[in-house]
């Protein structure tokens, strides 16, 4: 059996920074999750994907983020259980939980913060008749390598902040990238579709809206893609392409999680934003897992919600405690096996 402090499901971004902010309170971690390498979707999905919402990162690949995480985590020693998936939950009398993977891994912790991301997800594919044949052929719906691309004629569907992203970010590596959506509105953040604009007024990328992908060619591998404008007048066009990107979102699903009791809205779950608390005292869901009114799934919003999660956390763990965070950028902290670190640095008062 393995014990712990906080028993983190889900070691994306969310999940990792949240070993850090315990780690400040001296409080010990370990993480569950079904993918077999930290980081969550930005280290299986998108690791070169650039994010630009991170403080003090003008842009930072999501791979990127996710070893400097885990190298700022590194002196608290957190524990991992990867490629395991957590499946069931048993409440014991004192309050504490037990968690069992499928694979019969059992976790013990006086605190569950729920740190799940999406959940278990697949992407929504187009509704075209021969899309299975150039699947991994010609169609991907998950770019990870964008060295892929390079030099290649690649056309992106989609009206989000994935399609825009990757639209600018390809525009400098391949030879040509044509963006199609079924609306003339898009999505996404307002600072990409306008820069979209800009490297479509430069001739960087070839905008067509509205429009919709309504068939693919080739013999052996994918050879075009077949456009219609719809305008006033329907126009179909056909392109010459090497790839194409659809990029419309991921269904996703909580699995196992689902059944444990937790009040779920529209696939997530819902909590308190004092603490990030759910329903069940004790099990938390930080990241974008939950939801409550005002809800933003954005890396940085984890980030906070792991912050509060993990001072109430302490308050649970140490009822008779009071504890002052000061600060953290002068001082030392002391490891779990009693020696003393360099970095991170923090101020941390515990007062019986």
């Amino acid at each position: 059996m393995i014990t712990t402090d906080i028993l983190i499901i889900g070691a994306g971004p969310t999940g990792l920074f949240a070993v850090f902010e315990a780690g400040l309170l001296q409080l010990k971690c370990h993480l569950i999750d079904a993918l077999p390498q930290a980081g969550g979707q930005c280290s299986e999905i998108y690791p070169k994907k650039p994010i630009y919402d991170i403080p003090g990162f003008p842009e930072v690949l999501a791979g990127d983020l996710v070893d400097n995480l885990m190298e700022q985590i590194k002196p608290f020693k957190p524990g991992f259980t990867l490629g395991e998936r957590a499946q069931h939950i048993e409440k014991q009398e004192d309050g504490s939980f037990i968690v069992t993977t499928n694979k019969g891994t059992k976790h013990h912790a006086p605190i569950v913060a729920i740190a799940g991301g999406l959940g278990s997800f697949e992407p929504r594919k187009p509704l075209l008749e021969n899309l299975k044949k150039y699947e991994d052929n010609g169609i991907a719906y998950i770019i990870k390598d964008p060295e892929v691309y390079r030099d290649k004629k690649v056309v992106i569907a989609g009206g989000g902040d994935s399609a825009l992203d990757w639209s600018i970010f390809l525009a400098n590596i391949a030879s040509e990238v044509t963006l199609v959506h079924r609306r003339k509105e898009f999505r996404g953040a307002l600072d990409s579709v306008e820069k979209v604009q800009a490297f479509k007024n430069q001739g960087k990328i070839r905008l067509i809206t509205p429009a919709e992908v309504t068939g693919l060619e080739g013999e052996d591998k994918l050879e075009a893609v077949n456009i219609r404008k719809i305008t006033t007048d329907i126009e179909d066009i056909s392109i010459q392409v090497d790839n194409f990107i659809p990029l419309f979102g991921l269904s996703p699903k909580l699995g196992p999680i689902a059944d444990w009791g937790l009040d779920i809205e529209r696939n997530a779950i819902k909590v308190n934003t004092f603490d990030y608390q759910t329903n069940v005292p004790g099990i938390y869901a930080i990241g974008d897992v939950n939801t409550y009114p005002g809800k933003l799934k954005l890396i940085l919003c984890g980030f906070h919600e792991a912050t509060l999660m993990c001072q109430s956390a302490y308050q649970r763990i140490y009822p008779d405690k009071k504890y002052v965070m000061k600060y953290t950028t002068v001082g030392g902290v002391t490891g779990f096996d009693g020696s003393k670190k360099e970095a991170p640095k923090a101020v941390v008062k515990a007062i019986d």
